[in-house]
Protein backbone atom coordinates (compact mmCIF):
# COMPACT_ATOMS: atom_id res chain seq x y z
CA UNK A 1 0.00 0.00 0.00
CA UNK A 2 1.46 3.88 -0.65
CA UNK A 3 2.46 5.24 2.48
CA UNK A 4 2.54 8.50 0.68
CA UNK A 5 2.08 10.27 -2.28
CA UNK A 6 5.65 10.22 -4.95
CA UNK A 7 7.52 13.05 -4.89
CA UNK A 8 6.10 16.08 -7.46
CA UNK A 9 8.45 17.49 -9.93
CA UNK A 10 9.62 21.11 -9.84
CA UNK A 11 6.64 23.36 -9.97
CA UNK A 12 5.07 26.19 -12.56
CA UNK A 13 4.59 29.44 -10.08
CA UNK A 14 1.31 29.31 -10.68
CA UNK A 15 0.71 25.68 -9.12
CA UNK A 16 0.08 22.63 -10.88
CA UNK A 17 -2.62 19.61 -10.91
CA UNK A 18 -0.99 16.36 -10.18
CA UNK A 19 -2.54 13.13 -11.75
CA UNK A 20 -2.19 9.11 -12.36
CA UNK A 21 -3.93 6.19 -11.88
CA UNK A 22 -2.31 3.98 -9.01
CA UNK A 23 -4.59 0.67 -9.99
CA UNK A 24 -7.91 0.86 -10.26
CA UNK A 25 -7.61 4.48 -8.30
CA UNK A 26 -7.36 7.63 -9.73
CA UNK A 27 -5.12 10.03 -7.59
CA UNK A 28 -5.26 14.03 -8.12
CA UNK A 29 -2.86 15.73 -6.18
CA UNK A 30 -3.03 19.69 -5.24
CA UNK A 31 0.45 21.18 -6.24
CA UNK A 32 1.92 24.79 -4.51
CA UNK A 33 2.99 24.00 -1.20
CA UNK A 34 5.28 27.27 -1.22
CA UNK A 35 1.58 29.34 -1.21
CA UNK A 36 0.01 26.72 1.12
CA UNK A 37 -1.23 25.43 -1.90
CA UNK A 38 -3.78 28.12 -3.21
CA UNK A 39 -5.88 28.05 -6.01
CA UNK A 40 -4.98 29.96 -8.93
CA UNK A 41 -6.74 30.10 -12.11
CA UNK A 42 -4.81 27.52 -13.96
CA UNK A 43 -5.10 25.16 -11.36
CA UNK A 44 -8.97 25.46 -11.30
CA UNK A 45 -8.92 24.75 -15.18
CA UNK A 46 -6.59 21.51 -13.98
CA UNK A 47 -8.89 20.56 -11.65
CA UNK A 48 -11.88 20.09 -13.49
CA UNK A 49 -9.85 19.10 -16.43
CA UNK A 50 -8.45 16.02 -13.61
CA UNK A 51 -12.08 14.71 -12.66
CA UNK A 52 -12.93 15.14 -16.08
CA UNK A 53 -10.03 12.37 -16.84
CA UNK A 54 -11.16 10.21 -13.81
CA UNK A 55 -14.73 10.43 -14.66
CA UNK A 56 -13.89 8.88 -18.63
CA UNK A 57 -11.54 6.73 -17.46
CA UNK A 58 -13.47 3.17 -17.37
CA UNK A 59 -10.60 1.84 -15.89
CA UNK A 60 -10.55 4.25 -12.88
CA UNK A 61 -13.52 2.91 -9.89
CA UNK A 62 -12.81 5.52 -7.26
CA UNK A 63 -10.85 8.70 -6.46
CA UNK A 64 -7.82 9.69 -4.42
CA UNK A 65 -8.14 14.13 -3.75
CA UNK A 66 -4.78 14.90 -1.62
CA UNK A 67 -2.59 17.85 -1.47
CA UNK A 68 1.30 17.87 -1.32
CA UNK A 69 2.80 19.51 1.62
CA UNK A 70 2.13 20.50 5.11
CA UNK A 71 -1.66 21.86 4.11
CA UNK A 72 -4.77 20.91 2.11
CA UNK A 73 -5.45 24.58 0.67
CA UNK A 74 -5.55 28.24 2.01
CA UNK A 75 -8.48 28.77 -0.68
CA UNK A 76 -8.42 30.45 -3.38
CA UNK A 77 -5.41 32.95 -4.17
CA UNK A 78 -8.10 35.71 -4.58
CA UNK A 79 -5.77 38.39 -6.47
CA UNK A 80 -5.44 35.94 -9.18
CA UNK A 81 -8.92 34.83 -9.20
CA UNK A 82 -10.92 37.83 -7.76
CA UNK A 83 -11.61 38.86 -11.83
CA UNK A 84 -12.38 36.03 -12.75
CA UNK A 85 -15.35 35.75 -10.53
CA UNK A 86 -16.06 39.31 -11.44
CA UNK A 87 -16.66 38.45 -15.09
CA UNK A 88 -18.62 34.62 -13.78
CA UNK A 89 -16.15 32.90 -15.78
CA UNK A 90 -16.62 29.31 -14.38
CA UNK A 91 -13.12 28.29 -15.25
CA UNK A 92 -14.23 25.03 -16.71
CA UNK A 93 -15.95 24.30 -19.76
CA UNK A 94 -19.41 23.53 -19.76
CA UNK A 95 -19.04 19.93 -20.70
CA UNK A 96 -16.17 19.01 -17.79
CA UNK A 97 -17.19 17.85 -14.26
CA UNK A 98 -17.47 20.20 -11.67
CA UNK A 99 -14.68 19.35 -8.61
CA UNK A 100 -17.52 20.86 -6.46
CA UNK A 101 -20.77 18.44 -7.52
CA UNK A 102 -22.61 21.47 -7.94
CA UNK A 103 -23.11 21.75 -11.47
CA UNK A 104 -23.80 18.89 -14.28
CA UNK A 105 -22.80 17.09 -16.39
CA UNK A 106 -21.80 15.22 -12.36
CA UNK A 107 -19.41 12.79 -11.63
CA UNK A 108 -20.75 8.98 -11.13
CA UNK A 109 -17.70 7.73 -9.34
CA UNK A 110 -16.90 7.95 -5.72
CA UNK A 111 -14.56 10.01 -4.37
CA UNK A 112 -12.10 10.10 -1.33
CA UNK A 113 -10.67 13.22 -0.11
CA UNK A 114 -7.81 13.59 1.90
CA UNK A 115 -6.57 16.80 3.97
CA UNK A 116 -4.13 18.04 6.40
CA UNK A 117 -3.18 21.12 8.35
CA UNK A 118 -4.85 24.73 6.74
CA UNK A 119 -7.66 23.54 5.10
CA UNK A 120 -10.25 27.04 4.11
CA UNK A 121 -13.05 28.30 2.10
CA UNK A 122 -11.97 26.13 -1.15
CA UNK A 123 -10.67 23.62 0.59
CA UNK A 124 -14.00 23.01 2.75
CA UNK A 125 -15.85 22.76 0.15
CA UNK A 126 -14.17 20.18 -2.32
CA UNK A 127 -14.07 17.66 0.65
CA UNK A 128 -17.46 18.39 1.43
CA UNK A 129 -18.25 18.06 -2.46
CA UNK A 130 -16.14 14.20 -1.40
CA UNK A 131 -17.72 11.17 -0.44
CA UNK A 132 -15.49 10.38 2.29
CA UNK A 133 -13.12 12.93 3.88
CA UNK A 134 -10.17 11.32 5.80
CA UNK A 135 -8.13 14.14 8.06
CA UNK A 136 -5.26 14.44 9.71
CA UNK A 137 -5.04 15.67 13.66
CA UNK A 138 -3.61 18.64 12.65
CA UNK A 139 -6.24 20.16 10.68
CA UNK A 140 -7.26 24.11 10.71
CA UNK A 141 -10.33 24.61 9.43
CA UNK A 142 -12.24 27.69 8.06
CA UNK A 143 -15.12 28.98 5.76
CA UNK A 144 -13.63 32.51 6.04
CA UNK A 145 -15.42 34.08 2.72
CA UNK A 146 -17.33 36.82 4.94
CA UNK A 147 -14.34 38.21 6.30
CA UNK A 148 -13.30 39.15 2.84
CA UNK A 149 -16.70 40.43 1.71
CA UNK A 150 -18.12 37.43 -0.37
CA UNK A 151 -19.75 34.15 0.25
CA UNK A 152 -19.40 31.37 -0.24
CA UNK A 153 -20.45 29.60 -3.34
CA UNK A 154 -18.73 26.34 -3.95
CA UNK A 155 -21.36 24.40 -1.62
CA UNK A 156 -20.63 25.50 1.68
CA UNK A 157 -23.82 26.94 2.42
CA UNK A 158 -25.48 23.98 0.84
CA UNK A 159 -23.54 21.05 2.43
CA UNK A 160 -22.64 22.63 5.96
CA UNK A 161 -26.42 22.58 6.43
CA UNK A 162 -26.90 19.80 5.03
CA UNK A 163 -24.28 17.78 7.22
CA UNK A 164 -24.82 19.65 10.37
CA UNK A 165 -27.90 21.84 10.97
CA UNK A 166 -28.58 25.00 10.67
CA UNK A 167 -26.93 26.37 13.77
CA UNK A 168 -23.88 24.16 13.22
CA UNK A 169 -23.27 25.81 9.82
CA UNK A 170 -24.49 29.37 10.54
CA UNK A 171 -22.01 29.18 13.58
CA UNK A 172 -18.87 29.58 11.04
CA UNK A 173 -20.51 30.36 8.07
CA UNK A 174 -21.34 33.42 9.36
CA UNK A 175 -18.50 33.99 11.51
CA UNK A 176 -15.96 33.02 9.24
CA UNK A 177 -14.08 31.19 13.10
CA UNK A 178 -11.43 28.72 12.45
CA UNK A 179 -12.55 25.12 13.91
CA UNK A 180 -10.48 22.34 14.78
CA UNK A 181 -10.78 18.61 13.50
CA UNK A 182 -12.56 17.09 16.69
CA UNK A 183 -15.23 19.71 15.76
CA UNK A 184 -15.27 19.25 12.28
CA UNK A 185 -15.68 15.29 13.26
CA UNK A 186 -18.63 15.99 15.31
CA UNK A 187 -20.41 18.15 12.71
CA UNK A 188 -20.15 15.53 10.19
CA UNK A 189 -17.99 17.24 7.86
CA UNK A 190 -15.00 14.25 8.14
CA UNK A 191 -15.06 10.84 8.66
CA UNK A 192 -11.96 9.45 9.76
CA UNK A 193 -9.02 10.97 11.71
CA UNK A 194 -5.07 9.91 11.61
CA UNK A 195 -2.11 11.15 13.16
CA UNK A 196 -0.45 13.47 10.75
CA UNK A 197 1.20 12.17 7.49
CA UNK A 198 -1.25 9.24 8.10
CA UNK A 199 -4.56 10.86 6.24
CA UNK A 200 -2.68 9.86 2.13
CA UNK A 201 -2.48 6.08 3.26
CA UNK A 202 -5.87 5.91 4.75
CA UNK A 203 -7.91 7.80 2.05
CA UNK A 204 -5.81 5.16 -0.39
CA UNK A 205 -6.72 2.25 1.75
CA UNK A 206 -10.58 3.24 1.43
CA UNK A 207 -10.42 3.90 -1.64
CA UNK A 208 -8.74 0.41 -2.66
CA UNK A 209 -11.73 -0.88 -0.40
CA UNK A 210 -14.56 0.59 -2.65
CA UNK A 211 -12.71 -0.33 -5.78
CA UNK A 212 -12.87 -4.15 -4.86
CA UNK A 213 -16.92 -3.99 -4.72
CA UNK A 214 -19.22 -3.70 -7.67
CA UNK A 215 -18.70 -0.76 -9.92
CA UNK A 216 -22.56 -0.72 -10.91
CA UNK A 217 -23.53 -1.08 -7.17
CA UNK A 218 -21.40 1.53 -6.38
CA UNK A 219 -22.86 3.88 -9.05
CA UNK A 220 -25.91 3.21 -8.55
CA UNK A 221 -25.83 4.04 -4.52
CA UNK A 222 -23.87 7.46 -5.33
CA UNK A 223 -27.10 8.24 -7.68
CA UNK A 224 -29.63 6.80 -5.28
CA UNK A 225 -28.61 8.55 -2.26
CA UNK A 226 -27.61 12.38 -4.43
CA UNK A 227 -31.43 11.86 -5.60
CA UNK A 228 -32.62 11.30 -2.25
CA UNK A 229 -30.69 14.69 -0.96
CA UNK A 230 -32.11 16.35 -3.93
CA UNK A 231 -35.51 15.42 -4.78
CA UNK A 232 -36.19 13.87 -1.20
CA UNK A 233 -36.70 10.08 0.22
CA UNK A 234 -39.73 9.49 -1.65
CA UNK A 235 -38.17 10.02 -5.17
CA UNK A 236 -35.09 7.79 -4.19
CA UNK A 237 -37.75 4.74 -2.93
CA UNK A 238 -39.46 5.49 -6.42
CA UNK A 239 -35.47 4.66 -7.85
CA UNK A 240 -35.17 1.29 -5.61
CA UNK A 241 -37.26 -1.15 -7.83
CA UNK A 242 -36.44 -0.34 -11.42
CA UNK A 243 -32.05 0.63 -9.98
CA UNK A 244 -32.28 -3.35 -8.51
CA UNK A 245 -33.83 -4.78 -11.24
CA UNK A 246 -31.11 -3.42 -13.64
CA UNK A 247 -28.21 -4.82 -11.36
CA UNK A 248 -30.22 -7.86 -10.83
CA UNK A 249 -29.21 -8.66 -14.77
CA UNK A 250 -26.10 -7.54 -14.48
CA UNK A 251 -23.20 -9.78 -14.70
CA UNK A 252 -21.45 -8.68 -11.62
CA UNK A 253 -24.36 -9.99 -9.69
CA UNK A 254 -23.72 -13.43 -10.92
CA UNK A 255 -20.26 -12.56 -10.11
CA UNK A 256 -21.34 -11.34 -6.42
CA UNK A 257 -23.53 -14.72 -5.87
CA UNK A 258 -21.09 -16.88 -7.40
CA UNK A 259 -17.82 -15.62 -5.22
CA UNK A 260 -20.64 -15.99 -1.85
CA UNK A 261 -20.90 -19.60 -2.83
CA UNK A 262 -17.40 -20.21 -3.53
CA UNK A 263 -16.12 -18.44 -0.50
CA UNK A 264 -13.83 -16.55 -2.80
CA UNK A 265 -13.38 -12.51 -3.53
CA UNK A 266 -15.50 -11.34 -6.02
CA UNK A 267 -13.91 -10.17 -9.51
CA UNK A 268 -16.13 -7.50 -10.66
CA UNK A 269 -16.21 -6.06 -13.76
CA UNK A 270 -18.55 -3.37 -14.00
CA UNK A 271 -20.83 -4.86 -16.81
Amino acid sequence: MSAAPPSPSPIDPDGEILTRRDGPVFVIGINRPAKLNGFTPKMLRELAAAYTAFEQDAAARVAVLYAEGAHFTAGLDLPKVAPFIARKNLLRAPDQIDPCNNLPPFRTKPVVCAVQGITFTLGIELMLAADIVVAASDCRFSQLEVKRGIMATGGATIRMVERAGWGNAMRYLLTGDEFDVATALRLGFVQEVTEPGGQFAEAMRLARCIAEQAPLAVAATLRNARLAVEQGPAAAVADFAPTQALLMASEDVKEGIASFVGKRAAQFKGC
